[in-house]
């Protein structure tokens, strides 16, 4: 979904017009179509943080905000916003509407956003037609919703899983190793450390729920 510029938070514009941001998503709200005064999100960002966080304390709207650091690349920024105009503009076409938007949403440097939506042809239709016309999208796929690898890797944010399904591919898993951790943060254009953390956390939450919901002891106990 591509916005017009008077639409743009102004973080958005933030991402498209400076060199700080690498990956930014969205991974919770409230309120998607409600006209509410205050709305809570959680991003996940992967920024320079000076930079990003004297943005984040220029932007009006935003009434304080809590920045929880992972690495040196990212971190986690909980924000207390009041609902702008701009916003309510475009999320009026989910009101009344049996859709229901899938974490996350996921930014691009141009200002735009995919985000997966699951519900009937029809409202997801009554959806695209009720969008203001200067909003631009682009449907990538249609059919039934399937995300059978969720009982495993659910605990996973889209950029974790992201990082594992690329070292997977490059053959950072194979036995004798075929790529290291520079291979894995070139693919992903990130830093070596980033990608780390990153394969890191998603093989201990991986590991984690497989052993909790899988391990002789987890089934000897239901």
């Amino acid at each position: 979904m591509r916005q017009p510029g008077w639409m743009l938070h102004p973080m958005q514009e933030f991402i498209r017009d400076e060199d700080h941001v690498d990956y930014e998503e969205l991974q919770a709200w409230t309120g998607m179509a409600s006209e509410r005064p205050v709305e809570y999100v959680l991003f996940y960002v992967e920024a320079d943080r000076e930079p990003y966080e004297a943005a984040l304390a220029g932007v009006d709207s935003i009434r304080w905000y809590d920045l929880t650091e992972i690495d040196d690349d990212a971190f986690y920024v909980y924000i207390c916003q009041e609902t702008r105009d701009e916003d309510i503009s475009w999320r009026r076409a989910f009101a009344d509407l049996n859709v229901a938007p899938v974490p996350p949403v996921v930014y691009d440097s141009d200002a735009s956003f995919h985000m997966t939506l699951v519900g009937t042809g029809a409202d997801l239709q009554a959806m695209l037609s009720d969008l203001p016309d200067d909003i631009d999208v682009t449907v990538e796929a249609i059919g039934e919703y399937d995300r059978r690898h969720a009982p495993v890797v659910g605990d996973l944010t889209a950029r974790q899983l992201e990082a594992a399904e690329t070292a997977a591919a490059l053959g950072f898993y194979e036995v004798p190793r075929e790529a290291g951790v520079a291979d894995v943060a070139s693919a992903l254009d990130c830093a070596e450390s980033t990608a780390s953390t990153l394969l890191q956390e998603a093989e201990a939450r991986v590991m984690r729920r497989l052993v909790g919901r899988y391990s002789r002891r987890a089934l000897d106990e239901r």
